[in-house]
């Protein structure tokens, strides 16, 4: 049967995961077979390189400039991401599509019961700055030291004893099969990282045919609440070093987007909210506030 659309992924068992579900939304939308949409994979650095944080070794574009590239030189026709993974700042002939409806938000701590509850001094894993920065805030005993790799290698490192707990996305877990793995945190204790849970498909900016293919699958209030968390990361001058957190929701047609910034231990932090019906507005006006109140030791992790 003939291919109608090249969708392009990483390799890994969750980016394989989330591409399925694409696939499986655009031959709902269209009337389309499996057969018809290929999965094309792409082998990025993020997945080739494990044994360094992504900050000292080219940050989120590790997950993204192969996909860029494939889709650039026409070998897929769009490319899909976690979007928490994706550079808030993107090349000019590559645009964001479509979303699918976001999964659970919050993060799951596996090895205990509740960050409250880890021992004394505990080891946890992590290779997030953000979850490093709000566990440190929460317990400032805890040793936290680097994991990363797929959801599979670091629970194998937990269950190894490298660390005595470690922290995933729910959203992850869930569309693993793993839904009952570690306990959910609420958004309360730690806001999660802007835009997880969140699965997005990009297109040439020049592809009419394929942007309109894609549109059909979009998520109206997922894409507005994770563009406004984009556009808050864009207004700090946040990179792949910035402890970041942010959640947007919306009611009807006003968005209400919570966001915190944190110092790299902990040690300081500065949290507001914003609302209105334009999430580009709000998000602005929310870094500037931010940025405004925040210690130095904070705001000197930003670059606006």
């Amino acid at each position: 049967m003939a291919i109608k659309f090249r969708l392009g992924t990483r390799g890994s068992p969750l980016a394989l995961t989330q591409a399925g579900m694409v696939r499986d939304a655009l031959c709902a939308a269209h009337g389309w077979t499996a057969d018809e949409v290929a999965l094309v994979v792409i082998r990025t650095t993020g997945d080739r390189v494990q044994d360094r944080p992504l900050a000292e070794i080219g940050g989120k574009a590790l997950w993204t400039k192969e996909l860029d590239r494939a889709l650039l030189d026409d070998e897929i026709d769009a490319a899909v991401h976690s979007m928490k993974d994706v550079e808030t700042i993107r090349p000019p002939a590559i645009a964001i599509a479509a979303m699918l409806p976001r999964a659970d938000v919050r993060d799951r701590l596996i090895g205990a019961d509740s960050v409250a509850d880890l021992a004394a001094g505990a080891v946890v894993g992590t290779s997030s700055p953000r979850r490093r920065a709000q566990l440190l805030r929460l317990r400032p005993d805890l040793t936290v030291v680097m994991f990363r790799g797929n959801v599979d290698t670091r629970l194998a490192k937990l269950a190894a004893g490298e660390a005595d707990a470690t922290l995933l996305a729910a959203a992850g877990l869930d569309r693993l099969g793993r839904d009952g793995v570690g306990r959910a945190i609420p958004t309360d204790t730690m806001l999660p990282a802007p835009a997880q849970g969140a699965v997005g498909i990009e297109v040439r900016s020049a592809d009419a045919g394929a942007a309109r293919i894609v549109a059909a699958i979009d998520d109206a209030a997922t894409s507005a609440c994770v563009l406004a968390e984009r556009a808050l990361l864009a207004g700090l001058g946040a990179d792949c070093h910035s402890p970041v957190a942010a959640l947007a929701a919306l009611s009807g047609e006003m968005l209400t987007l919570r966001a915190e910034l944190i110092a790299e231990d902990g040690s300081a932090f500065v949290e507001g909210s914003g609302e209105g019906t334009d999430g580009s507005l709000v998000a602005a006006e929310l870094a500037a506030d931010l940025l405004a109140r925040a210690p130095e030791v904070v705001r000197r992790l930003f670059q606006p």
